[in-house]
């Protein structure tokens, strides 16, 4: 069944709610972005591992959207939303809480119609991470 972007974006926040795979969310192309809290991805093989290594080292989502707008032209589309997000990092056992902004770009698939990232940038207040030290300390 085809996905809108609007509807793919909430099934992100599900999924990263769930521990579930988040690459297949992603273009898969070196063009895709992601950029995170604390660090900056370019090319879906970066993403893919990140978002992986994030995934064995977090526990606990808590992903609340407050104010998601998407907009699409034809097989693209661009979202903003406010998002209280919560995690708990257990490679330091540490809980972790932000209040962040999200934006991005998706484009529809040609062959199935369905949506996947381009872009994602997810930021905060900088004063909200002048103290935390390790949000994703994935270093071995």
């Amino acid at each position: 069944m085809k996905q809108d972007a609007e509807a793919t974006i909430r099934a992100y926040y599900d999924a990263l709610r769930a521990g579930e795979p988040l690459s297949p969310f992603f273009l898969e192309s070196l063009a895709t972005v992601k950029v995170s809290l604390s660090e900056r991805f370019s090319g879906y093989p970066d993403i893919a591992d990140e978002l992986s290594e994030q995934s064995a080292m977090t526990t606990e989502w808590t992903v609340e959207s407050a104010d998601l707008s998407v907009t699409t032209r034809d097989d693209y589309g661009w979202f903003d939303d406010e998002v209280t997000m919560a995690w708990t990092n257990t490679r330091v056992d540490t809980d972790h809480e932000f209040d962040t902004r999200w934006t991005g770009t998706l484009e529809a698939n040609e062959s199935d119609g369905t949506w996947q990232f381009v872009t994602m940038h997810v930021s905060t207040a900088a004063e909200e991470l002048q103290n935390d030290d390790a949000l994703f300390d994935f270093d071995p």
